[in-house]
């Protein structure tokens, strides 16, 4: 997914503010399941950050276009891995490692249906 760095992602040096990527990843999955005529939230529930590890490599800009690219990594009972990495151009600039579980409306951790796993394969398995 494409995304441009505008002002409101920057801080006053107009380098982009270190939070932002992490939207910029969650953006990319949400979108995922729009391109579906879908939502991340389910009818039996919807998935939370577990566990994030990133790796900020390089500093994104004012104005830079930038690319994130997802890859499936593995399938739980309760959870998936996945790991989305932005590029400028050609090059990498922020690796991220996330763990997203799968809950109810309640908030408690739920088994992913096949149904959901096999929606979230299809999703981000390229």
């Amino acid at each position: 997914m494409q995304i441009r760095v505008y002002y409101e992602d920057t801080d006053t040096g107009g380098v982009v503010y270190h939070s932002n990527y992490l939207n910029f990843c969650e953006r990319a999955r949400s979108e995922a399941f729009f391109r579906v005529g879908l939502t991340p939230v389910l009818q039996n529930g919807h998935f939370v950050a577990r566990r994030v590890e990133a790796d900020y490599i390089s500093s994104a800009k004012l104005g830079d276009m930038l690319q994130v690219k997802t890859k499936f990594l593995e399938m739980r009972a309760a959870s998936f891995k996945l790991s989305q990495s932005i590029y400028r151009d050609e090059k990498k600039i922020f690796e991220l490692h996330i763990t997203l579980a799968y809950i109810n409306f309640e908030g408690n951790p739920q088994k992913i249906t096949k149904n959901v796993e096999e929606l979230i394969a299809s999703l981000f398995t390229s």
